[in-house]
């Protein structure tokens, strides 16, 4: 039986949040299953649905699961003054879990979009006739994009996620996101975003079993250009999103004592 690491071992979350019993390794039903599908398997028009699982590059593996780019984003002078006095478990600026102020895992805030893909759990996508749900295991967050052809509502209320809506451009979909709180941190290396962040996804399913997601970042306020990367997901089509939940961690109260 196989056991389900995926990014887990990548990331060092098991080193660095200390999980609860419920989060536990997941057994495959088959010990083919993981393996990607044939390189000519043809990718289901407009269907981007199953549970995904993040599957980094030879390339990315130095920093994925922390942040984006091997180099950093290009800041503004109010985000690197923001970003230095930051205290983040991870990147080239670690603290200790004692001594961290990351929102994720000093207050088990929302990572927030698009930071939940660096935290190294799947995500299952279902789709309807009007929107599109990402379910993400990390503290079983729950993630609404619209593709019945609303617009932004003028007066959206501030969110860790951000408002989603989408469209088909071709077989990609292209998710434009804003409407975000400052409470959330863009990676695990702690830059920072302000409430002007504007996120837009492809979500590219070159195959049966792979998928790209396409992730530009503008934030005119603590980004001094876009912020741009490109995330390789595969298939896992026999697991399944099971429970974490962040609050269940005793952990960080025990680094208090």
């Amino acid at each position: 039986m196989g056991i389900r690491l995926s990014t887990l071992v990548l990331a060092g979350m098991a080193a660095s949040m200390a999980l609860s019993p419920t989060l536990r390794s997941q057994s495959e039903k088959k010990s083919d299953a993981a393996k990607p599908a044939e390189a000519s398997a043809p990718a289901p028009e407009h269907d981007i649905s199953g549970v995904w699982n993040m599957h980094s590059t030879p390339a990315q593996r130095k920093y994925t699961g922390n942040t984006y780019t091997a180099e950093p984003p290009e800041m503004t002078q109010w985000a690197q003054d923001r970003y230095m006095s930051e205290k983040p478990s991870n990147g080239p600026r670690t603290h200790s879990l004692k001594e961290t102020d990351d929102p994720v895992l000093k207050q088990c805030l929302p990572p927030g979009t698009p930071r939940i893909y660096l935290q190294p759990f799947p995500f299952q996508i279902v789709q309807t006739p009007k929107e599109i749900f990402m379910i993400f295991e990390y503290d079983h967050t729950v993630r609404q994009i619209f593709t019945d052809g609303r617009k932004h509502p003028d007066d959206i209320l501030p969110t860790y996620m951000g408002h989603s809506i989408g469209k088909w451009d071709g077989n990609v979909l292209v998710v434009d996101t804003v409407g975000f709180n400052d409470k959330s941190w863009l990676d695990r290396d702690g830059h920072p975003h302000s409430d002007q962040l504007h996120v837009v996804e492809r979500f590219n399913r070159v195959d049966r079993d792979n998928m790209k997601i396409g992730i530009s970042m503008e934030d005119t306020k603590a980004l001094a250009k876009p912020w741009t990367t490109e995330l390789n997901f595969q298939l896992r089509p026999d697991w399944d999103v099971m429970e974490l939940v962040c609050t269940d961690n005793a952990a960080f109260e025990d680094f208090e004592k």
